[in-house]
C-alpha cells in the first residue's frame, strides 16, 4: 500500500529564500521541489499584471504542482510557495481575488507550512516590487495561514536558515507520521 504524499509549502513574503530553501529541502530530503510558476509567467509579462494573469498563474502553479506530485520522491513533495500568493498578490495589488482561486484555497490541501520569516537583507530582483513591505507581507501571511487553520512553523536566521527549516520540518513530521 503506498503512504500518503507529505505537501510541505515553504511560503513568506518576498526575498525570504524561498527557492533556495525548497531547493536545499528537496535534496536533504532526496526528493523534488516544485517551483514558483509566477516567476517564469512574471518574466513574459510586457504589461501591469491583470486578474487574468494572477488567474493564469493560479492554473499553472496548480499544473505544475500536480505534475510534480508524480515524480516526488521518500512520500514528500516540496512547494516553493502556492497559489495563496496569488491571493496575497491579487488582494493587495488589485483589490480582490479571483473567484477559482477563493474556490480551490478551501480544498487544496498542504500537510505543513514552512513560513520564512523577513529577517535576511533584501535581494534585488527585476521581479520584486514591495522591498520596504516585508513586515507588512509577514503580517498577510500569518492571517492567511491561519484563516485556513494551517499548520505551520515560522523558521528564521541569516546562517542557518536551512538547518532550521530542517528542523522544523523533522519536528512535524515525527509528530505526525
Amino acid at each position: 500500500m503506498n503512504k500518503k504524499l507529505i505537501k510541505i509549502a515553504v511560503v513568506g513574503p518576498e526575498s525570504t529564500g524561498k527557492s533556495t530553501i525548497s531547493a536545499a529541502l528537496a535534496k536533504h530530503y532526496k526528493t523534488v521541489w516544485v517551483p514558483e510558476y509566477a516567476r517564469y509567467y512574471c518574466e513574459g509579462l510586457t504589461a501591469d499584471c491583470t486578474l487574468q494573469d494572477e488567474l493564469n498563474m493560479f492554473y499553472g502553479q496548480m499544473a505544475i504542482e500536480k505534475s510534480m506530485e508524480v515524480v516526488a520522491q521518500n512520500n514528500l513533495l516540496i512547494c516553493d510557495t502556492t497559489f495563496l500568493t496569488v491571493k496575497i498578490w491579487s488582494d493587495y495589488q488589485l483589490g480582490e481575488t479571483p473567484q477559482p482561486v477563493l474556490d480551490k484555497l478551501k480544498s487544496h490541501y498542504y500537510d505543513f507550512y514552512v513560513l520564512l520569516k523577513n529577517d535576511i537583507p533584501w535581494q534585488e530582483d527585476p521581479l520584486r516590487d514591495f522591498k520596504d513591505m516585508g513586515d507588512y507581507f509577514m503580517n498577510i501571511w500569518r492571517k492567511e495561514l491561519k484563516a485556513l487553520n494551517a499548520v505551520y512553523t515560522e523558521v528564521g536566521g541569516v546562517n542557518n536558515r536551512i538547518e532550521n527549516a530542517i528542523e522544523a520540518i523533522d519536528a512535524f513530521l515525527d509528530k505526525n507520521y
